[in-house]
């Protein structure tokens, strides 16, 4: 009898210890298409843009994506390497809108600002002075010579 309590012990300690291992805080960082970066779903191997998170669609099998203790408090609630915080302190995008090409921030700092440290326009880009305010010192190629102003150049229309 004395055996089988003992053997008993080492079971419920076993089952404490991993249900701990299992409470243990999770590193959720990982690479998204592109090298983006991105939310580790708990099956270890899902691996979502950080601007899917909190966006009231469950990405993750689990729904983890979606859980109070991260989208409780935007952005506050969220781990730091999701979030962007704008030049306007009142103002965050999600980490993987930062050089994306697009003005998410409205004051292209998160494009163009220090904090940023974009790379120059890649090959999809077409480098310039934007007309419009969507897009801060590149334009798509694609909107190269479509016959509408994209640049205050022309650029896009003549040499692009």
């Amino acid at each position: 009898s004395a055996a089988a309590l003992l053997v008993l012990a080492a079971v419920v300690g076993l089952a404490v210890a991993l249900g701990l291992l299992l409470r243990t805080p999770v590193n959720r960082f990982c690479a998204a298409s592109n090298n983006q970066t991105g939310f580790l779903c708990d099956d270890r191997a899902t691996c979502i843009l950080a601007s899917q998170v909190c966006d009231r669609v469950s990405n993750c099998r689990n729904g983890e994506d979606e859980q109070e203790k991260f989208c409780g408090d935007l952005p506050h609630s969220l781990p730091g390497y999701l979030v962007f915080r704008c030049s306007n302190p009142a103002y965050w995008v999600y980490a993987d809108q930062r050089c994306n090409g697009m003005n998410d921030c409205g004051d292209c700092s998160d494009e163009m600002g220090s904090s940023a440290a974009c790379p120059p326009c890649g090959s999809e880009w077409w480098r310039c002075s934007p007309v419009l305010y969507e897009y801060c010192s590149c334009v798509p190629r694609r909107l190269c010579r479509d016959s509408i102003q994209h640049c205050l150049s022309w650029s896009d229309e003549y040499i692009c």
